[in-house]
């Protein structure tokens, strides 16, 4: 027989039902106050006017200007671009991981992944140092390149998001059927016929998941055409531009909801990709053996390394500027740029690091309330949380970090108190980046299966307990890879924390961007390293406790 109650004092005894109801506004509040209501704050400000009326003359200010309409055409015009050729090498790259029989695979998917361990103007500055005015290509052979405007926001954007595309192309191509292709042989079809008709309609879900995900990373993205945009203005660089270089807040919530708009459809699209999807796997499934085919593999192999030589060059470059003692004057080797004596010193590094832990403790405990509460509880309120988890999603980081200050940057509001800490900071990034960690943790509870909880119940196990000493014990690798994700996150976020840094309360990739526009280029490349370098040593710390408590099956690579 379950138990009803559990006792919390001397003649006092809490019912289950009020033990779910507090973890649902446990997991609902912070929800609300942080993620529901920063939006309704930039909604509001977008449409109060001059005289403080409301209307629409904000808007009408907007689209009257050619100017302002010229810099939406740019983020579509740059968005759609970087996503068709992203997507085209990311699937290229995902079928030599999963369809050839190359060498070396996990060395060429680490390099591939390694975008994601530094902040996304990392690209733009490795271009820059490559194919700039004095870069080292111009500089070397005399050629004139001018890599700013489009082209240095699209090749930098492409590598920024190269990574996302692949692991979720590599999702979709890691399973198939042997017997759909043994099938289609017997019947004639040639190599290429089999891979029109059988391969890529299996995988059609995965690309178009993927081909929304990457049109939403590269419209909203700040840091690569903060860097290398040049005159070339896009939604992004402008919303900054309106509001912390003109102090034009309406403007600047304007923007934010037209930047939302895309964003928010990419991602409701995706997700009705996603729930289309049919399982490639069933129950007389054969796995698909891979077969060495000496023509073929070298082709992929020639395709994976061009795509990996890409992204070492542009990461390599900014390695080795930061050890330059004037780029690109005088190139002799130095560790002089590590002794960084602007933009704070190393504060901002310590801080980055303090915030990202912060970040990666508040995240575990809340995205594990949420998905604990959404699916062991069934309640129409528990829908409504579902969508509060997910809405992060198709909020722009510089559109939350633009709510934040309408929100609470007012002595009145009760989260004054914490605001421009600390504590802020790695709220921000948490609910930023709640949607991902949220899916996470959903889909490893998803995997235990109920009987665990019938068997508890019949034990007469609580809700709580049955959460703290057997749900908990079964998911602790996936806590970890939690963990790693929101500090990985936490450590390279720049668009959603740029409106919300304080001199006092600087980041790292913050400091970057700040370094390479007061022309500290050597020292914007040593930070960008450190970055990376702590990124990858907690990566490799905690990847290498996973192994040694035996646990090999978790990527911390999310």
């Amino acid at each position: 027989m379950a138990v009803t109650a559990a006792r919390a004092g001397p003649g006092v005894r809490i019912s289950e039902r009020h033990i779910k109801a507090a973890f649902i506004l446990l997991a609902a509040i912070p929800l609300l106050i942080f993620v529901l209501y920063p939006l309704w704050a930039i909604l509001k400000k977008s449409f109060i006017i001059d005289d403080g009326t409301w209307g629409l003359g904000n808007y009408v200010h907007y689209f009257t200007d050619p100017k302002l309409v010229t810099t939406i055409n740019n983020s579509f015009a740059v968005s759609i671009s970087t996503t068709l050729v992203t997507i085209v090498l990311a699937y290229a790259f995902a079928y030599a991981m999963h369809r050839s029989a190359i060498p070396l695979k996990k060395l060429w998917m680490l390099i591939a992944m390694l975008p994601l361990f530094a902040p996304s103007l990392v690209q733009a500055l490795g271009f820059q140092l490559m194919l700039g005015r004095n870069g080292l290509v111009n500089r070397s052979f005399g050629t004139e390149f001018d890599i700013y405007g489009f082209w240095g926001i699209f090749l930098a954007n492409t590598l920024y998001a190269l990574p996302h595309a692949i692991l979720m192309l590599s999702a979709a191509l890691a399973v198939a059927d042997a017997r759909l292709y043994e099938s289609a042989r017997m019947l004639g079809g040639s190599s290429w016929r089999i891979f029109w008709t059988v391969t890529l309609p299996a995988t059609r879900y995965g690309v178009m998941s993927a081909v929304f995900v990457v049109f939403t990373i590269v419209i909203t993205d700040f840091g690569n055409p903060m860097v290398i945009g040049g005159d070339y203005s896009v939604l992004a660089t402008e919303i900054y531009n309106q509001v912390s270089g003109q102090a034009n807040f309406r403007l600047g919530a304007v923007i934010g909801m037209i930047l939302l708009i895309p964003a928010a459809v990419a991602v409701i699209v995706e997700r009705q990709v996603s729930r289309r999807q049919t399982a490639a796997i069933t129950e007389g499934s054969v796995p698909l053996t891979i077969k060495p085919n000496r023509r073929f593999d070298t082709a992929m192999l020639v395709c994976v390394v061009l795509v990996c030589s890409a992204i070492v060059l542009i990461i390599g470059i900014v390695i080795f500027a930061s050890f330059v003692r004037l780029w690109p004057y005088n190139m002799s080797l130095t560790f002089s740029n590590y002794d960084v004596d602007v933009q704070g010193g190393y504060g901002p590094l310590w801080t980055s690091i303090w915030m990202s832990s912060l970040a990666a403790v508040i995240g575990v405990v809340m995205v594990i309330i949420s998905a604990y509460v959404i699916q062991k509880i069934a309640n129409p309120f528990t829908r409504f949380l579902y969508f509060l988890s997910i809405l992060p999603a198709a909020v722009p980081g510089m559109v939350l970090g633009l709510g934040y200050i309408f929100a609470f940057n007012d002595p009145a509001n009760p989260i004054y108190l914490i605001y421009g800490s600390v504590l802020m900071l790695a709220i921000n990034t948490v609910y930023h980046y709640h949607a991902q960690g949220f899916l996470i943790a959903t889909t490893s509870l998803k995997q235990i299966s109920s009987t665990f909880d019938e068997a508890s119940a019949m034990l007469g196990g609580s809700f709580l307990h049955t959460m703290r000493k057997i749900t908990l014990p079964i998911i602790w690798p996936t806590l970890i890879s939690l963990g790693v994700f929101f500090f990985m996150r936490a450590m390279v976020t720049l668009a959603a924390v740029i409106f919300l840094v304080t001199p006092g309360n600087n980041l790292a990739a913050v400091s970057v961007l700040l370094l390479d526009d007061a022309g500290e280029t050597t020292q914007a490349a040593a930070f960008s390293t450190l970055i990376m370098a702590v990124v990858l040593g907690v990566l490799l710390v905690f990847q290498g406790l996973l192994r040694l408590f035996g646990i090999r099956n978790v990527s911390l690579i999310s």
